[in-house]
């Protein structure tokens, strides 16, 4: 079944790219989203039949073929099944099966290409290759198996987002989204080397035992002495850094829009950019012992959720908006990982891939209707003409805002996992995380709704005929849509207690040992467990009677006066993630206070009153606002001049530099010294021996009696000698 899984994409992609013109356009899409279907299918099975507790460390290994034998370096290509994998599974085979369905649509007709071209079997087998590439990834058994699969979905998405070959913007962003992945990808292999170089291995059972081991020992690097599981830690989330789109190298994710929308719901929502988040929790057992690198991670993170979700504010391209809408979410996943909250990472990596992917096919619906028109200035009034879309992106909206009854587990599936995630930031002890990411909660709900009022409401903008013929997308396209809104409503009221529940229910669905500590509420504290599952006590001052009411909000178990309580115990590598002994942020996010379980909601209350005033009550208010803080304006407008700052540093003298290399090193040194050679040496040594060649036999005669002369004067100097 797991074999299925994995090469079923692959089988489709060979058939799309190659066999379509046996069998037909037709029949090859049919096939590789059946085999797409098969896998999703599959790997729902997988997701509710796995029982860690029935596998030694829960997870098992399934042997495909032997893959690179060098030295001491011996890896295998095995599929690795613990929790961690069957969630990626669900995940990628979900979101890709609905969008190779959705194509069917979308793709119809597609303006970019002349009538006859057989376009569709390439851009199946592109998502069907995507899809393999990234399977590849999430089942790795093995650090080299992971790169090989992080860098053939670098390659899927290069081939998608430059699809469209003849657009000059589509060829420029896939150049650059492959250049910035490039400069990532070099920090993440020489984190594999330095793990290679320390442990004599990559695979990750072998890796995950050494933690202890690693965070003990010091490594050169960059000419100083470093704590080596420090170093490992940041070199392999700079990896991260490149493929989820974080501060510094983000800068690929928002002209990645230049593709289809199907590639930017499949790749840029749902599934590549999620492999940075999925790294990091699973590399867990390595993170706990790196307080320094997780911290790093966390200031990125929050760093990153803000900044794109003040970018996103004044965007007008509806795939940007949701572009840096992803890019923000992605900071939330990270800031989760950074303070130790794995589950609540993985929990959000899960919810969102439901309604971003259904936000992005949205768009794609509105984009269709009008006729391939994007900027949402030229929208208005699309609600009586697309219904059902605006109810999907409506349902899309009031999950990424994060609508729900606070203080309860009743709400759309952003509202659980993202509020788990600010509970985490704050439990975590990280201020500017928690912080960073309340406000960035406003400016989402703001752009979220912004999107909503300037796309279906108000009166009809722009070329009256597109609006005049905007209709409701196929059902192709629209199955997807009510399919994703399902996942964009229930799945964290589902899953709650799964990812971010208490300690035993966590442990027991990532195959986490948990032992039992009791409470001791004269003394106000509690016993917890060590790695060897020993009950330790410490104090927790901040566990008062009103926090443990407030985590009946949540279903608490744990209360005053000897009920069972559990922590997390084991040793690195026992359990999907781990989570150290002394990494209490799980119970001390459920114990947080009241007006930081709230405070996301009255973020995104905010945000959403605002925008209703903006676009609705009072819709002459952006524009002048935009005119009176017009420096601020154009800042965000133009994305913190990221892109202008890079061509000034990076690109400019690069390109200086080969022009230099080009004029001077190539043009007048290597090629002036040839064209010297060639055009001045040899004719002037060539005019020597011509003079020498006069056609008189004297002067021939002459030269061998001058031979002769020197050879016997050279044998007798050289017969003297001896």
């Amino acid at each position: 079944m797991e074999t299925t899984i994995l090469f079923a994409p692959l089988v489709g992609a060979l058939i799309c790219g190659f066999g379509w013109k046996f069998i037909g356009e037709k029949a090859a899409m049919w096939t590789a989203t059946g085999l797409l279907f098969l896998a999703c299918l599959l790997s729902w099975i997988i997701f509710f039949s796995f029982d860690p507790s029935a596998y030694p460390g829960g997870s098992y290994s399934v042997p495909v073929l032997r893959f690179i034998e060098s030295g001491s370096l011996s890896t295998e290509w095995a599929i690795r099944l613990d929790r961690l994998t069957a969630v990626m599974l669900i995940v990628v085979t979900t979101v890709s099966a609905f969008v190779h369905l959705y194509s069917f649509g979308y793709m119809d007709h597609d303006p970019q290409w002349r009538e006859g071209e057989s376009y569709k079997p390439r851009f199946f087998a592109y998502l069907s290759f995507f899809t393999f590439a990234m399977l590849s990834l999430v089942t790795a058994d093995n650090l080299v198996q992971m790169f090989f699969g992080w860098e053939g979905v670098g390659v899927a998405s290069y081939l998608l987002i430059g699809f469209y070959y003849r657009k000059p913007s589509a060829n420029a962003a896939a150049i650059k989204a492959f250049v910035v992945n490039r400069v990532g990808d070099f920090g993440f292999a020489l984190g594999i080397f330095a793990l290679f170089f320390l442990t004599d291995s990559i695979n990750f059972s072998d890796v995950f035992a050494s933690a202890p081991t690693l965070a003990e020992t010091q490594l050169s690097f960059l000419w100083g002495e470093w704590n080596a599981i420090e170093v490992i830690c940041v070199l392999l989330f700079i990896g991260a850094m490149g493929k989820s789109a974080q501060l510094i190298l983000h800068t690929w994710l928002p002209d990645a829009m230049e593709g289809p929308t199907p590639v930017s719901a499949l790749i840029h929502a749902a599934t590549m950019v999620t492999a940075g988040v999925f790294l990091v929790c699973r590399m867990s057992p390595l993170m706990e012992f790196a307080p320094g690198a997780t911290g790093f991670i966390t200031v990125l993170g929050a760093s990153t959720a803000f900044f794109a979700a003040t970018v996103g504010l004044v965007q007008t391209d509806i795939k940007r908006v949701i572009a840096y809408s992803t890019c923000s979410q992605l900071g939330y996943m990270f800031v989760a990982a950074g303070v130790g909250m794995y589950s609540a990472a993985m929990f959000h990596l899960f919810t969102h891939a439901f309604f971003k992917a259904l936000l992005f096919l949205g768009a794609g619906s509105v984009i269709h209707a009008m006729h391939h028109e994007q900027e949402m200035t030229e929208y208005g009034g699309l609600r009586k003409k697309i219904p059902y879309t605006f109810w999907a992106m409506m349902i899309g909206t009031l999950a990424i805002t994060g609508v729900g009854i606070p203080l309860t587990t009743i709400g759309f599936a952003g509202f659980l996992s993202k509020d788990a995630i600010i509970e985490s930031a704050y439990a975590g002890g990280s201020g500017y995380g928690f912080w960073m990411l309340v406000i960035a909660a406003a400016f989402t709900s703001f752009y979220s709704w912004r999107l909503i009022f300037l796309t279906f409401y108000g009166e009809p903008r722009g070329d009256k005929h597109t609006h005049d013929h905007a209709h409701e997308s196929p059902m192709t396209m629209l199955v997807p849509l009510g399919v994703l809104s399902l996942g964009a409503v229930f799945a964290g009221m589902i899953w709650y207690g799964n990812f971010f529940g208490h300690a035993d229910k966590v442990g027991k669905f990532y195959g986490i040992p948990v032992a039992e500590a009791s409470e001791h509420a004269e003394a106000g504290d509690h016993g917890t467990a060590d790695a060897h599952g020993e009950e330790t006590a410490h104090a927790d001052e901040g566990h008062t009677d009103d926090s443990h009411a407030e985590e009946g909000a949540h279903d608490d178990k744990a209360a005053h006066g000897g009920d069972h309580h559990y922590v997390f115990a084991g040793e690195p590598g026992e359990g999907a993630i781990y989570i150290a002994p002394d990494n209490h942020v799980l119970d001390d996010a459920h114990a947080a206070p009241k007006w930081v379980k709230v405070s996301p909601f009255v973020a995104m209350v905010l945000g959403f009153v605002v925008a209703y005033w903006f676009y609705i009550v009072n819709t002459t208010l952006p524009a002048r606002l935009a005119q009176n803080q017009r420096p601020l304006y154009l800042f965000l407008l133009n994305k913190w001049y990221f892109d202008e700052i890079y061509d000034a540093v990076f690109v400019k003298p690069t390109i200086a530099l080969g022009r230099f290399l080009w004029k001077r090193g190539d043009g007048n040194t290597i090629d002036g010294f040839l064209n010297g050679v060639a055009m001045g040496v040899v004719p002037f040594f060539t005019r020597l021996a011509g003079k020498a060649q006069t056609g008189y036999i004297f002067t021939y005669a002459f030269w061998m009696v001058l031979g002769i002369a020197a050879l016997v004067t050279w044998m007798s100097i050289g017969g003297g000698a001896q």
